[in-house]
């Protein structure tokens, strides 16, 4: 897939939600990233993300119901498309082949 280059926080965004699956929206996306990638995102930053990665067609958005603990403002709930799985698979098996030539190394 030539061409599709996925920067870290994207990588990690798609990850993310696949990880949620159905509960893939901005807020439990944002916490899952902070928890487990531990590192403090803001929501602006994870918006653009999201957006940057549904215009190049990697996942796509629809909009849940509305609820009175959100003052009547739906959920926008994330997929990973087609698109995205291959981008990322194809990230993983970069990654996955520069590791393979890494010589061992100790942490010192």
């Amino acid at each position: 897939m030539k061409g599709t280059n996925l920067g870290e926080f994207e990588e990690i965004a798609l990850l993310t939600i696949l990880v949620l699956k159905d509960d893939a929206y901005g807020v439990s996306i944002k916490r899952e990233i902070n928890e487990q990638g531990k590192r403090n995102i803001s929501r602006g930053a994870l918006h653009t993300a999201l957006s940057r990665l549904e215009e190049k067609g990697l996942l796509t958005s629809k909009q849940g119901q509305g609820n009175e603990d959100r003052g009547g403002r739906p959920k926008r709930y994330y997929e990973v498309s087609n698109k995205g799985l291959a981008a990322l698979q194809e990230a993983k098996e970069v990654r996955d082949q520069l590791w393979s030539q890494v010589p061992a190394f100790r942490l010192q």
